[in-house]
């Protein structure tokens, strides 16, 4: 990770992916990428790269050098990564960007950060929890409700289960009975 010269206070950091590992032998990393258009990451000129419970501020900014999509995964190149040795370090390493670098979204679409926390509730307005995270899975994305005193659920992401989506009301509503 870069010294403590590059670290930047950042109020809003949205995870973009997860470094699973060293590729090649000149210190090329591979990452998971958990959003929907990974290879648009390539288009920015700096990353933030943290550990899981990280404070915002101790996210470090490096300049990415080269990326590329293969197979499931991305390969970048990052500066703060020289070598070999470097990049076998880096694994489990999130990697991230300040909100306002990323993209407006449309109408109707979201990141996964805008939905962690937000209050889910049923067709009958019962409360089921918060988003406390998503699973990515080969079928469908997957919803992880709870928190508090209430058994952690795990909900399908898809338009039969998930109703609506209203980030301004902080409020996710469902087709999920609460005894489910």
């Amino acid at each position: 990770m870069p010294d403590s010269a590059d670290v930047v206070a950042l109020p809003d950091i949205v995870v973009l992916g997860k470094i699973v590992g060293p590729y090649g032998l000149r210190g090329a990393v591979r990452i998971h990428p958990f959003a929907d258009d990974p290879q648009a990451w390539a288009k920015l000129s700096h990353w933030w790269i943290g550990r899981e419970g990280d404070a915002p501020e101790l996210w470090r900014q490096t300049k990415l050098i080269r990326c590329k999509a293969h197979n499931d995964s991305l390969i970048a190149e990052l500066e703060c990564v020289p070598d070999r040795n470097a990049s076998e370090t880096m694994q489990g390493v999130l990697v991230g960007v300040p909100r306002e670098a990323l993209p407006p979204t449309a109408k109707d679409e979201y990141y996964w950060a805008d939905l962690i926390g937000l209050d889910v509730v049923n067709t009958h307005d019962e409360l089921l929890g918060q988003v406390l995270g998503l699973i990515e899975t080969p079928g469908n994305d997957v919803l992880r409700v709870g928190g508090g005193e209430i058994t952690e659920r795990l909900l399908p992401f898809v338009a039969a289960v998930v109703l609506d989506v209203d980030i301004a009301a902080k409020l996710v509503r469902v087709d999920w009975e609460a005894d489910w």
